[in-house]
């Protein structure tokens, strides 16, 4: 299967390689097509202020994903790369002394729902992974956790595999285990999100950083418990 399979799906684009006329093509229908979005956003949130439910409305925005457009060789999502996981998240309450602001901080779609209910002033079943991002919206932290997870599968040569990725301040590390049999380590990615943002060289057979590898697999060991700020 080559990367990008969903675009293949649609009438014209090649089972090959991408032409670089189509490449430009397809990269400016995508502009256009966020140009658009941009402006039908717009149009909600002057309703908005029109109806005068700006001062109690909570606006979230966000992006189920993010998305390729020839990095990697490929296109479209469905991938632990930073392009498929680094998505949009704008979240706007009434009131806040922070408006306009933008963080850095990792934060993941399941922080979503117990931040609206901390902000609604409702209790949220204690089950929940994600965490509230209300201190990070209102100024109080700068974090609320030290590492953001995601996971995607994928076949080679047979083999069915999920990829585990966990995605901290400066590292990615991808865990590809067998779908049937999570203990068994297929393979192991390792990016330098501070030397290497696109993510083009895999360090994580170095023998020179096996220490931070076994320090990174601890915290993926860890989970969503472990990454929380304390």
């Amino acid at each position: 299967v080559l990367p990008g399979n969903e675009l293949r799906n649609y009438q014209g684009i090649p089972s090959g390689p991408i032409p670089d006329d189509l490449a430009r093509q397809l990269k400016h229908g995508y502009y256009a097509a966020i140009s658009y979005m941009d402006a039908q956003l717009g149009r909600v949130l002057d309703e908005l202020d029109r109806l005068q439910l700006t001062r109690n409305t909570i606006i979230v925005l966000v992006g189920d994903h993010g998305w390729k457009l020839g990095e990697h060789g490929a296109w479209c999502k469905h991938s632990n790369v930073e392009n498929d996981t680094h998505a949009p998240l704008l979240i706007s309450v009434p009131g806040l002394k922070s408006a306009g602001s933008r963080s850095n901080s990792l934060v993941e779609f399941v922080d979503i729902y117990p931040t609206l209910a901390e902000l609604c002033g409702l209790t949220p079943p204690g089950h929940l992974e994600g965490t509230s991002l209300t201190p990070l919206l209102d100024g109080r932290v700068t974090q609320v956790k030290n590492a953001a997870f995601s996971q995607y599968p994928r076949t080679v040569k047979g083999k069915k595999l999920m990829g585990y990725s966990m995605r901290t301040e400066r590292y990615r590390l991808t865990r590809w285990v067998l779908r049937d049999d999570p203990s068994k380590v297929d393979a192991v990615e390792l990016y330098d999100e501070q030397s290497d943002p696109q993510e083009n060289e895999n360090i994580a057979g170095r023998p020179a950083i096996a220490a931070l590898v076994d320090k990174l697999t601890a915290e993926w060991l860890s989970g969503w418990r472990g990454a929380r700020v304390k």
